[in-house]
């Protein structure tokens, strides 16, 4: 195995500061490993980077700046201060008082995105992509015309360097388990090929955690009956671990262990969901202002919804207290929807079950899920309570005015008088 000479053991999959790095150097026997997963570096703040490059070389976050702000993205810089994604802005800034501190971007972000995708289209028409900054790739069948699995990940690297100046890493594995394991160890800025035949030595030293599934609650209950690593799974049997996870998750998590992954690259890329969320400068406690909330964040989904496309079967609401504990509700609909009136109704049945919400909510978030495209779902008549004639204006109105122009008269702020 040509890497470097060891394997390295650690407390997670793979350090968010990149501090415990492992590639690939020189070749390496890449013989049965197809599936590459390619996922950009700290990709939200290398594009503030790419855009701005006075900030190159500082510690950098994407994010909110209000009381309740979170971490979106952070360089590597700011990584070494031990800041991550998803950390409270507040906290990041007391770790790092020095960061730069970004507005998220989309619009640029998607952009830049789909540039990157472009390019992962012209090595291989199996493409599945995981979000705006990862995806996996079969090139099983591009060896004839672009060379081996390790050689392609190169060239793939040195495109998405050359013509968009960002990093990506990517795994290369016999899995795509395996390959997004080896991606995250890469990481940053590098290549791990992960031999065939050397897939068990990789994982065997992996936390519990390492393996899809095993999340804190059920690792603690592995560990509670000595199983510590991913090697203690490889070691035991489907039959040992059934009494403690379930007889169907010790076979997943066993087959997982040992490098064993049927799936092949899903070219259904559509979206799983849709989702807004909003974390509030200050508790809320009146039940009218979450309501508002909801029909906000439900006018955004179901317009998006419209936007691709797609109507989606399930409606969840997202509560979370100003102790951080969470709650989330989801109701099926009978029929798949779009509409704005529905996904808003459904949203405040939900709050409604929800006790104790004025308590002060911190956060509220509306997804649309169990999504079909509109072709997929045959629509016998329309429903005209639906609201989707209102919604057919107010979409002909945002093509041209932009988004907003039109929306519902109770999202409207009175002036002070």
């Amino acid at each position: 195995m040509h890497c470097r000479t060891r394997w390295v053991a650690e407390a997670a999959v793979g350090k968010q500061d990149g501090s415990e790095r492992l590639i690939t150097i020189g070749d390496a026997d890449d013989s049965g490993t197809p599936f590459l997963h390619i996922d950009m570096d700290a990709f939200y703040a290398s594009v503030e980077e790419l855009d701005d490059p006075s900030i190159v070389g500082k510690p950098v976050l994407v994010g909110g700046l209000n009381g309740r702000g979170v971490v979106s993205a952070a360089n590597y810089v700011a990584r070494q201060f031990g800041v991550n994604s998803a950390m409270p802005m507040s906290t990041a800034l007391r770790k790092c008082p020095n960061a730069i501190v970004k507005r998220p971007r989309f619009d640029r972000y998607s952009e830049v995105s789909r540039e990157v995708f472009a390019i992962l289209a012209d090595f291989s028409p199996l493409v599945q992509p995981l979000s705006i900054d990862e995806a996996f790739i079969d090139v099983s069948g591009a060896a004839d015309l672009l060379g081996r699995p390790a050689t392609i990940a190169r060239a793939i690297r040195e495109r998405i360097r050359a013509e968009l100046g960002l990093a990506a890493s990517i795994g290369v594995a016999s899995s795509m388990f395996v390959a997004k394991v080896a991606g995250s160890k890469a990481k940053p800025d590098g290549m791990l090929v992960v031999p065939a035949d050397s897939t068990r030595e990789f994982l065997a030293p992996l936390p519990l955690r390492a393996i899809w599934g095993v999340g804190a609650v059920t690792a603690q209950r592995l560990s509670s009956f000595g199983y510590s690593s991913v090697r203690d799974i490889q070691n035991a049997t489907v039959e040992q671990l059934a009494p403690v996870v379930g007889a169907a998750q010790a076979k997943h998590f066993r087959d997982l262990a040992l490098g064993i992954d049927d799936r092949s690259i899903s070219l259904d890329s559509q979206e799983k969901s849709i989702g807004r969320s909003q974390t509030f400068n200050t508790d809320l406690t009146d039940v009218k202002d979450m309501n508002r909330e909801l029909l906000r964040m439900a006018t955004d989904v179901a317009s998006r919804a419209r936007g691709h496309g797609i109507l989606g079967h399930t409606v969840t609401v997202t509560i979370r207290y100003g102790d951080w504990t969470t709650i989330t509700r989801s109701h099926t609909l009978a029929d798949a929807s779009n509409a704005t009136r529905v996904i808003a109704t459904e949203a405040r049945k939900l709050l409604a079950s929800v006790p104790d919400v004025n308590r002060g909510v911190r956060l509220l978030g509306v997804r649309l899920e169990n999504l079909i495209g509109e072709g997929d779902f045959a629509v016998l008549w329309e429903d005209e309570a639906d609201g989707h004639e209102i919604d057919d204006v107010v979409d002909a109105v945002a093509t041209k005015f932009g988004s907003g122009a039109v929306q519902p008269a109770s999202l409207i702020r009175r002036p002070n008088r």
